[in-house]
């Protein structure tokens, strides 16, 4: 593999819209959320290690997943682990990664995924990381992959590409916020919209440069600790300063201000599985539309619905439709589909009445 290929896997989230399964102490990347025997992480990891050599794939994540992770990547060590003292969304913690990568190998190329993606063609999705590492090492690209879009989805950022542009690697035109229905719809139609994925690709020299030039407080903050990243005391640095940084995403940091932003369209299929409507969406469904995940259904009259045992058990449903039904150890969870959006919400009410017991 080339030895200049790293990947940085973000993995601090909560996921609290996969409650009660995700829970702050065991997030949703570190659970098998489909059944097929590999956690989240565990299958983000093994698709990057396809192209990028196990030690030169980073983990980002909170302090108190260090354990988790170690237990569920043996492949790696504990110095691939970069914990994050402070929750500070996604561009200091790719600056800090950029920055300890580049001490160690100033011509790296790095790619950034989150943990929780799932994505089935792992060799499209190969073959597209292989394009952009391409395009980044000849130019000083910031690049993204964007997804084609199936529907008027409004839950997505969207991705505008220059119309013109007939290459393979397009020019982003811009980056555009989550849109409405009608919004969404014009995007479709016009046929240069993609979904932003926050799946990304560069230079670490070109990454550096870019936040050097549109975030330069927050560059010369991680800069001052070039000369103990990679060694004993980086954890110290990082513990005194990074509840400094501000609290701004990859996106309005850099994506949204570089005039050398570029986008290839994703050859592979891609679900964020960011709510139990996605996971439901991604499994394979009875005749009526039910999904189960561990579940050994006995349903009748019931259709449109997702069921989740986190052990294997039967379950029994009938005139149920369109609900979300989770059974876990401490919590039965019997919701309707379409009020999953409110999952973060019910998520505080049950801290509120019964403390973290539950959450």
């Amino acid at each position: 593999m080339n030895k200049d290929y790293y990947a940085v896997i973000m993995a601090g989230g909560i996921g609290s819209r996969f409650w009660p399964v995700s829970t702050t102490e065991f997030p949703k990347q570190f659970h098998d959320m489909l059944g097929t025997g590999q956690t989240l992480l565990q299958k983000t990891f093994s698709r990057l290690n396809k192209i990028i050599d196990s030690d030169k794939i980073l983990i980002l994540t909170n302090e108190r997943y260090l354990q988790l992770t170690l237990e569920q990547l043996p492949e790696i060590t504990e110095k691939q682990v970069i914990l994050e003292p402070a929750m500070r969304n996604t561009a200091p913690c790719i600056l800090l990664a950029a920055l300890k990568i580049q001490k160690e190998n100033p011509n790296a190329l790095m790619l950034v995924a989150p943990s929780d993606h799932w994505i089935e063609d792992e060799d499209a999705f190969t073959q597209d990381v292989q394009i952009c590492f391409d395009a980044c090492q000849r130019n000083s690209y910031l690049m993204t992959l964007g997804i084609k879009p199936t529907f008027p989805n409004t839950g997505y950022g969207y991705i505008e590409a220059e119309k013109k542009d007939a290459s393979v690697v397009k020019k982003v035109k811009q980056f555009r916020e989550k849109p409405d229905y009608d919004t969404a719809k014009q995007f479709l139609a016009a046929g240069n919209f993609m979904w932003n994925a926050g799946i990304f690709l560069w230079s670490v020299a070109s990454i550096t440069q870019a936040f050097e030039k549109h975030n330069p407080v927050m560059h010369a903050l991680f800069s001052e600790g070039n000369p103990v990243y990679n060694t004993s005391e980086e954890k110290e640095f990082i513990s005194e300063n990074y509840d400094k940084a501000e609290n701004i995403s990859i996106d309005y940091a850099i994506m949204e201000k570089a005039d050398n932003v570029y986008v290839k369209k994703a050859a592979f299929d891609w679900n964020d599985l960011g709510t139990w409507g996605a996971l439901h969406e991604k499994m394979q469904k009875d005749a009526s539309e039910n999904a189960v995940v561990r579940a050994t259904p006995h349903f009748k009259n019931s259709k449109g619905n997702m069921v989740y045992s986190a052990s294997e058990k039967l379950v029994v449903l009938d005139g149920i439709e369109d609900y979300i039904v989770v059974d876990k150890e401490d919590v039965l969870l019997i919701y309707p589909k379409e009020k999953e959006q409110h999952i973060k919400k019910l998520l505080s009410e049950v801290n509120e009445n019964f403390g973290e017991k539950y959450t």
